[in-house]
């Protein structure tokens, strides 16, 4: 089991990152909340993993918590939520949101996360209910400030991103759309998006 990576961050676009350690590069995708926090290209960075294994494949999720960590797999343990599922949950709302609102039985909020239907939510609000802990006050630090400097296909890739994260074409190219006149770089443009879409 690979627990943890720390390497150089060599490639970047959500939910795709590349980590070279000690002349490997690993593939490992990770969740919107991740992408917030990680370095420029060419920097180190730490991630929490998760190996997840299929039959036909075996897929790295890398974090920046420990805690987001383990609510991936708490999730992964849902009947009908699989990696892809879990991974979109994560980058639509942080842990402890997403903990507040299974506690709160907000399966309205949890719905407008891709891939959660009426009874998906309804599923996870009654299996994860007495796994989950309270909800407390936040600690987790502010994300870095991003770049204002908007590459000229930065919506299109924010776009690619949403779709990567299961929204279908013309809903993630909608909710871009929505704030793209903002002068934001692509994860900005994301992180704009998916704040919107669960409120």
């Amino acid at each position: 089991m690979i627990g943890r990576l720390r390497g150089l961050l060599t490639f970047k676009q959500p939910p795709q990152l590349l980590i070279e350690v000690g002349g490997i590069g690993y593939e490992v995708e990770a969740p919107m909340s991740t992408f917030y926090l990680l370095p420029d290209v060419g920097e180190e960075v730490l991630l929490y993993t998760h190996l997840h294994v299929r039959e036909d494949a075996h897929q790295l999720f890398g974090f920046a918590a420990e805690r987001d960590r383990a609510l991936f797999r708490e999730l992964l343990k849902v009947n009908g939520v699989g990696a892809r599922v879990a991974l979109a949950i994560l980058s639509g709302m942080d842990a402890e949101t997403f903990t507040q609102c299974i506690h709160a039985g907000d399966s309205a909020r949890l719905t407008r996360l891709p891939g959660i239907g009426k009874k998906t939510a309804e599923r996870l609000i009654i299996e994860l209910r007495d796994r989950l802990s309270a909800p407390v006050a936040s600690t987790r630090d502010a994300a870095p400030a991003l770049a204002p400097v908007r590459p000229v296909d930065a919506e299109e890739e924010a776009v690619s991103a949403l779709v990567a994260l299961g929204y279908r074409p013309p809903e993630a190219s909608r909710m871009i759309a929505a704030v793209s006149g903002e002068g934001l770089d692509a994860e900005a443009m994301i992180r704009q998006a998916l704040r919107a879409a669960v409120r």
